[in-house]
């Protein structure tokens, strides 16, 4: 009995309450620190492929604006061949047409959408070269101002509404593939979250066998060996591996029915004697 009391302050195996709180500890840091991850790589990615989305976005937006700005002077010009009225000559912003088409190229990430922009911008001083002649296209005698129109400027027109077209197309495949990289990049986020539940769920199952191996299966064994004492008298003769509060609480009961056994022993003999 002695020895026994001595073992367990000799004891320095951690208690159960320690176990479960480093299990359960455990668990959480697991399901924390993924966590975490998670919402880190889902903003660095958010904000990465959002940067780029909104740049496309804002070089569609100068794409379609330059091509209006040109539509608009070349349907003025027309108005002028159509009419006959050299009055109704438009004046072309160039400043704020060559705003526009730095700020596009400015916008453009990709080293093929700035070679794009770069041709659209050529086209365009082709065609501007060309419509600078118009006035004196119109004033000379010897020259169809419809046949010029149509014969060599539209040409310059068209081109530059191409190339800018192939722009546009280029800008919108790129925003596909950016919304695409998005998605990708989402369900890449979450994958460490999926995996910390499935790695949460498994600890959670490891944790309860050991409580059920360890706790609570040697508690109903202790519970069937007192009842099997308290009904025939049989001998409390459970054991089970460990050295911690369970089995303290275990060899405590194994002493009190053997001393209780020896009691009623001691009381009989006495009764016995009388």
């Amino acid at each position: 009995m002695a020895f026994r009391l001595f073992k367990r302050k000799q004891d320095k195996r951690p208690s159960m309450r320690i176990r479960l709180v480093r299990a359960l500890g455990s668990i959480a840091a697991v399901l924390l620190l993924s966590g975490v991850i998670s919402i880190l790589e889902y903003r660095r990615m958010s904000d990465y492929v959002s940067e780029l989305i909104a740049s496309n976005i804002k070089s569609i937006n100068l794409s379609q604006r330059l091509s209006d700005i040109t539509q608009e002077y070349d349907q003025q010009m027309l108005a002028v061949v159509v009419t006959n009225d050299i009055s109704l000559m438009p004046e072309f912003d160039l400043a704020h047409f060559t705003d526009q088409a730095d700020s596009l190229k400015a916008s453009v990430k990709s080293p093929m959408g700035m070679e794009m922009v770069d041709t659209v911008v050529v086209s365009f001083d082709a065609f501007m070269k060309t419509s600078m002649r118009f006035d004196e296209v119109f004033l000379a005698d010897n020259v169809n101002t419809g046949e010029w129109f149509f014969g060599t400027l539209q040409p310059r027109y068209n081109k530059f509404r191409n190339d800018i077209d192939i722009l546009n197309e280029a800008i919108h495949k790129e925003l596909q593939n950016n919304s695409a990289d998005f998605d990708a990049g989402f369900y890449r986020s979450i994958i460490p979250g999926v995996v910390s539940v499935g790695a949460g769920l498994l600890m959670i199952f490891l944790l309860l066998y050991f409580i059920m191996a360890n706790y609570v299966n040697p508690i109903y064994r202790m519970s069937d060996g007192i009842d099997a004492y308290r009904a025939t008298g049989r001998m409390f003769v459970h054991s089970f591996d460990g050295d911690d509060q369970l089995a303290n609480v275990n060899e405590g009961l194994a002493d009190l029915i053997e001393e209780n056994t020896e009691l009623k022993r001691r009381i009989k003999a006495l009764r016995e004697k009388e």
